[in-house]
């Protein structure tokens, strides 16, 4: 197979941040997992934070993440760089500097080498780009190819996010459009124009590490990044974590060309999965089925979602798409 007749989305069956488990599979699988304190471990997977983080002493935290998908477009170097920029969001999300990285293949034996090389090569760019050192990995044969990313980073134990220590008064920052996953689920399917997947690309490409040193600026109350489990979701995580509700803007949401495709079913699978999961602690009825389809939709390498004061959101680079309030009987809500 020639490199460049190879087309990497025709050998998988999900793509990006579409291919993770759905959410309440993943949430029933760690409830029934024994936990094993360790005084060092500052945030774990309990509150479903981007990151683990551990006390190093002197001040100095470590922080952990992996993360790594299939491809969503068939160009290896922008898989590449896609998969790297992503991975590398979750420190930035929990306020950290990604500083070493080990990568995670699979890969196709039909596939030539080159496309490995080109992957790896957009990975490497985009790791550079963030000032982080990909140092080696782990390959293995598989059917379908899949890359990402396990990164460490560091930060001042003072200055570490997490998705949780949102308060009442607090506004909503969003980093990046939404529409991502509708979009490539169109590409998919051989509709997407030029201009919407342009967009879209680009949006995914982009590093977190602008709007993370920003939000540097604010005084941060909790902070996530919006990826597979969709602007709802990681909202209603970081609602249930930090004991408040929150209330976005249907009217503030800002939008890629892209999701004009929702109204035409090119919406990814995990759209219904996130629903299902997310749906009975949040209430989306000012929404038609359009709407609903867009905010509860995957996104891939999406922007940081940040809870700060009111005063301190012109800091940031993004859209204020909501508030928080005191809890009620949902996490979040969706007004127009």
């Amino acid at each position: 197979m020639e490199k460049d007749k190879v087309r990497l989305t025709e050998l998988v069956h999900s793509s990006g941040c579409n291919a993770k488990l759905p959410p309440g599979d993943l949430d029933a699988v760690l409830k029934s997992l024994p936990v094993f304190p360790n005084g060092k471990l500052l945030a774990g997977y309990e509150t479903a934070d981007d990151a683990f983080v551990y006390d190093l002493g002197n001040g100095l935290s470590m922080l952990q993440t992996v993360d790594f998908f299939p491809p969503m477009v068939d160009d290896p170097v922008v898989f590449g760089e896609i998969a790297a920029a992503n991975a590398l969001s979750d420190i930035y999300a929990m306020g950290g500097d990604p500083a070493v990285a080990l990568s995670i293949v699979c890969f196709p034996s039909c596939l030539p080498l080159s496309v490995l090389h080109d992957i790896m090569l957009g990975a490497i760019g985009k790791a550079k780009e963030a000032g982080c050192t990909i140092a080696g990995g782990h390959t293995i044969s598989d059917r379908e190819p899949k890359f990402g990313l396990a990164v460490t980073g560091f930060a001042e134990k003072s200055r570490v996010w997490q998705n949780k220590g949102a308060v009442p008064g607090d506004v909503l920052v969003l980093t990046k459009k939404l529409g991502t996953g509708i979009t490539m689920t169109a590409l998919k399917g051989g509709e997407a124009d030029e201009n919407s997947v342009s967009e879209a690309l680009l949006s995914m490409r982009t590093l977190n590490r602008k709007s993370k040193e920003q939000a540097e600026a604010a005084d941060v109350h909790a902070a996530t990044d919006v990826t597979g489990f969709s602007l709802m979701g990681h909202s209603s995580e970081m609602a249930a974590a930090s004991g408040v509700s929150i209330v976005i803007d249907w009217n503030r949401l800002p939008l890629l060309e892209g999701v004009k495709y929702a109204q035409f079913g090119f919406v990814p699978e995990g759209r219904y999965t996130n629903e299902d999961y997310i749906g009975p602690d949040a209430d989306t009825s000012a929404l038609d089925q359009t709407e609903r389809d867009i905010v509860y939709s995957p996104e891939t390498s999406g922007g940081l979602l940040l809870a700060v004061p009111e005063s301190d959101a012109h800091l940031i680079d993004g859209w204020v798409i909501g508030r928080v309030t005191e809890k009620r009987d949902k996490n979040v809500f969706v007004k127009k």
